[in-house]
């Protein structure tokens, strides 16, 4: 396969502006474990490290924010195609 043609089971992202690359079907916070990022949000309070805890949606530590939507649950959303994930400094999923 040529360096512009993409493998049709692969995604291609960034992550705070370093390009990844991700099995298609991968949810970001799924891509981003399998890429050796462990966090990805920092508390608002005193900045501490977050990455998946629960995996379920359920509690609020793998927000992250992508494109121009903010505070998404890394461990529900699929990662896409040019996706631009950012470190969240989000305290509560956007509504």
């Amino acid at each position: 396969m040529g360096p512009d043609r993409m493998d049709p089971h692969r995604v291609r992202f960034s992550f705070d502006g370093a390009p990844l690359e991700a099995s298609r079907g991968m949810t970001i916070g799924g891509a981003l474990l399998a890429s050796g990022i462990v966090s990805w949000r920092r508390t608002g309070a005193d900045g501490r490290p977050r990455g998946i805890f629960c995996g379920t949606g359920a509690c609020f530590d793998c927000l992250v924010d992508v494109g121009d939507r903010q505070a998404v649950r890394a461990c529900l959303i699929l990662v896409r195609d040019f996706d631009e994930v950012r470190t969240s400094m989000s305290r509560r999923a956007a509504g």
